[in-house]
């Protein structure tokens, strides 16, 4: 979704600065399951973490189901 930086000097553009503003919700959702999954690689996963890493993994889904509707709504240019 979120496409190169088109000058690595200047730093990101506006539209950059946006388009991470708009996925925010789901890269700290993806850090979030990731926490939620390294918490657990060295041992066996309690209930708790079970529960855990199922809930992460819905705010994710969801963060992308909104993030893909919001796409949905936005008007096309010139249109």
């Amino acid at each position: 979704m979120l496409a190169a930086v088109g000058d690595p000097v200047q730093g990101p553009t506006a539209a950059d600065l946006d388009a991470i503003e708009r996925e925010l919700p789901v890269i700290l959702a993806e850090r979030d399951l990731l926490d939620a999954e390294i918490a657990v690689l060295d041992r066996a996963p309690t209930v708790l973490d079970e529960q855990r890493i199922r809930r992460a993994r819905r705010r994710l889904l969801a963060a992308r189901r909104d993030l893909a509707n919001r796409a949905l709504d936005v008007p096309e240019v010139g249109a």
